[in-house]
This record gives structure tokens, sequence and C-alpha cells, in this order.
């Protein structure tokens, strides 16, 4: 029986956060979230191009969920790539990468909850 306010669905989550954050933060504030900022924007674009949606990001981290695990997969894919591009362009100091996990199950929530 479903308690009155509350709704369950399945749905594909998909949580990155930068690997260093902490050690980045100590030698160059500035330019890790400089950094941060931008890689945000891209990495939201390709959520969204995937089917996604950003539901927080607090922090270094940033969650996201989609309708089906193959697009959270793909949408995974395409930040990994792009990073990976970006990356390569950066000073030997800065980000070492974005960490991925990815998990598919049911969520739950009320009213004003993020994941709807």
């Amino acid at each position: 029986m479903t308690k009155e306010g509350w709704k369950r669905k399945l749905t594909a989550l998909l949580s990155a956060d930068v690997e260093g954050y902490s050690r980045l933060m100590g030698d160059d504030e500035e330019a890790t979230i400089l950094t941060l900022t931008s890689y945000r924007k891209v990495m939201t674009a390709l959520i969204q191009q995937h089917g996604g949606r950003v539901v927080d990001s607090p922090g270094d981290n940033l969650l996201a969920e989609f309708a089906s695990a193959v697009d959270a997969v793909q949408g995974a894919v395409a930040i990994q790539r792009e990073l990976k591009t970006r990356n390569a362009e950066l000073p030997p100091q800065s980000p070492d990468g974005i960490s991925h996990w990815h998990q598919c199950g049911g969520c739950g929530g009320r009213g004003g909850a993020h994941l709807r």
C-alpha cells in the first residue's frame, strides 16, 4: 500500500565528483573553482542531451537522474570523453579527473523532494 503523498519510481542516478578535490582546493582554490564551474556547465549540457537532469550539485559533486540506465551510461561516457580532452589541456597539477558511479533502482520521495 502506498502512503499518501509518497511516490515511487524506477530511475537511474549518476553521481560525479572531482578526484583530489581537497588537494586541488589547497593548491589553487580560484583555479579549481573556475575549472569546476566550467566542467559543470559541460556536464549539465551532456546530461540534458542524454535525457537526464541535474538534481543537485553540492561542493564538487553533481547528481543527475535519468529515466533510463542506458541513457545514464551513454551520458557518463560522453562526459568522460569530453572531460578527458579538457583535462589534457590543463597544467599537470590540475584535476585528476571526475569519478562516476551509477545506480539504477527505485526511488521514493514526497512533494518537495529533489527526485521527482
